[in-house]
């Protein structure tokens, strides 16, 4: 008998775009807890016919992936990196090898993200993944799983702590106001979309609208 996987789609983040760089830390959580459900479902079915929750599952996190985590980045390259080397503050000079790091490992997780989505799409479409496919899956998901483990750190505990200190309010809040507008989202609406309740597992997520 198949083992049914229970998997909580949804994650509703504390903060709002008034907090951008919670905002951001909140995003971690979510390509965390995506990214685990990437892995699982790889290592539980290794290829084989997938049940309605594992579909579901795939797809949303493969949505999330396509979607919604590339505003994550454009969070960083395009509002808060930039404002951070604008500054003439050595704190920020001693961090700038590490926000070239960060940068590079963003072109790193996108194509690897786009590999694992062609393959997540085929795995949908059939109905089952070759052996050469899923040992390629497992490899790809095991690559990004290291990547962002490293990457999550260094933005969590030395970047965002970092950017609270050089950064102003006003710059912040310019920051969050962009974030929001990248969303298509009124930041002064009382609860952005972003904000949603917990989904069911029978739920789709709104992931096009998670930071």
């Amino acid at each position: 008998m198949e083992t049914v996987m229970p998997i909580t789609l949804g994650q509703t983040p504390d903060a709002g775009f008034d907090e951008p760089l919670q905002l951001l830390s909140d995003c971690h959580r979510r390509i965390e807890k995506f990214l685990g459900i990437l892995a699982r479902i790889a290592e539980e079915r290794r290829g084989g016919a997938l049940g309605a929750e594992h579909r579901e599952a795939l797809e949303a996190a493969l949505r999330y992936f396509k979607n919604a985590a590339p505003w994550h980045t454009r969070d960083e390259e395009d509002s808060l990196f930039p404002r951070m080397r604008q500054l003439n503050d050595r704190r920020v000079d001693g961090a700038l090898t590490t926000l070239e790091s960060l940068e590079a490992d963003h072109d790193r997780v996108e194509a690897g993200h786009a590999e694992v989505d062609q393959l997540g799409r085929l795995w949908i479409e059939r109905g089952t993944l070759q052996a050469a496919e899923i040992e390629r899956l497992g490899q790809l998901l095991e690559q990004l799983c290291q990547v962002y483990q490293r990457h999550i750190a260094e933005e969590d505990d030395v970047i965002f702590p970092l950017a609270a200190h050089v950064l102003n309010d006003s710059q912040l809040a310019e920051v969050g106001l962009e974030m929001a507008q990248r969303r298509g989202i009124d930041p002064d609406r009382p609860a952005p979309r972003c904000r949603h309740a917990r989904a069911k597992p029978s739920q789709q997520p709104d992931t096009e609208a998670e930071p």
